[in-house]
């Protein structure tokens, strides 16, 4: 069976590479054009062409998908069969090219969580469980007809970066079992709804951007609690930190606790010994902020960030919209 591999970020590579050591025959891979990224704008591949490149596979990388010349490149690889991990909104002419069709392996349990982001919208409104999804593409985004499926748990505290790497591992096996099965022939195809009952809420995952990730205190200490282990380590909850001389300085979020308690002070005041902890009233109690980052700073946990900053009760937070 010749297949075709598409993907870009490391979250692709494991499934990428389950398929290679199963020895599946990978007659190409297609990836996002290499980009300057980073402070010294140097010129970056993604994860999957660094992999395919030490892997000597055939690397494709165009720069608009209903390319004439691509789609002609692509139909010249004859392969059988497509697979899409993490990678771009495909046009019906490439997905519906293979005669055994295109897959695509999903971060949620779909119909759940459809869109960019549903790793991180899953912890950010509660979700107690999670997992993948194998399903054939077609016109709608992420609604095409599931093979497979696996779940797996959302613990508390877990982060989006945790619970990445986990779906990263149970994703690339799923991948590997639903590609045996179109390959034996015998594999469910089951319509997403039937999957929605009329008593059940169906959630999106649209892309996350800078300005939905500013912390809003005045919300309960589970949502903030979950909202900033939903953007962690990317692309990280902030807020705002307002300096004694009235300068706004930005302050990532990468990691806290839940302390439950009661409390009547404003929500939002800052507590700390200046040594150990950092907390700040919400309501329900307090939220300790255990790893975070200064705005042109270095990231680092709380004791080593008390250590070197001089906190005062003259601090504040800015509750106030993002600053441009």
């Amino acid at each position: 069976m010749r297949i075709v591999f598409m993907g870009t970020p490391e979250f692709a590579v494991q499934s990428l590479d389950i398929l290679l050591r199963n020895n599946y025959t990978i007659v190409a891979v297609i990836t996002v054009p290499d980009k300057p990224a980073g402070r010294g704008q140097q010129i970056q591949q993604s994860a999957v062409k660094k992999y395919a490149v030490e892997k000597g596979l055939t690397i494709l990388q165009p720069d608009k998908l209903k390319n004439e010349d691509f789609i002609q490149q692509l139909k010249k690889l004859k392969a059988d069969l497509q697979i899409v991990v993490a990678f771009r909104m495909l046009p019906e002419v490439i997905w519906n090219m293979p005669p055994l069709g295109t897959i695509n392996l999903h971060g949620s349990l779909l119909p759940q969580y459809r869109g960019a982001a549903p790793i991180n919208w899953a912890i950010i409104n509660g979700e107690k469980e999670t997992g993948v999804s194998t399903f054939f593409l077609q016109h709608e985004i992420d609604t095409g007809k599931i093979i497979f499926q696996e779940k797996m748990p959302i613990n508390d505290n877990e982060t989006a970066g945790d619970i990445h790497d986990r779906l990263m591992l149970i994703g690339a096996k799923l991948i590997l079992k639903t590609v045996q099965a179109v390959e034996n022939g015998g594999y469910p195809q089951i319509d997403q709804a039937t999957l929605i009952a009329p008593d059940i809420e169906i959630k999106n995952a649209p892309k996350i951007f800078k300005d939905d990730c500013k912390i809003d205190w005045n919300k309960s200490i589970d949502e903030i609690h979950n909202f900033i282990c939903g953007l962690s380590p990317y692309p990280t909850a902030f807020t705002e930190l307002l300096s004694p001389d009235g300068n706004n300085i930005t302050l990532k979020i990468f990691n806290c606790k839940k302390e439950y308690a009661e409390n009547d002070m404003e929500y939002s005041t800052l507590n700390s010994d200046s040594k150990s902890y950092l907390k700040l009233t919400v309501k329900g109690g307090y939220i300790h902020i255990t790893d975070l980052q200064l705005a042109g700073k270095k990231r680092m946990l709380i004791h080593d960030f008390l250590r070197g900053f001089q906190f005062n009760t003259n601090w504040k937070i800015n509750s106030s919209k993002i600053s441009s």
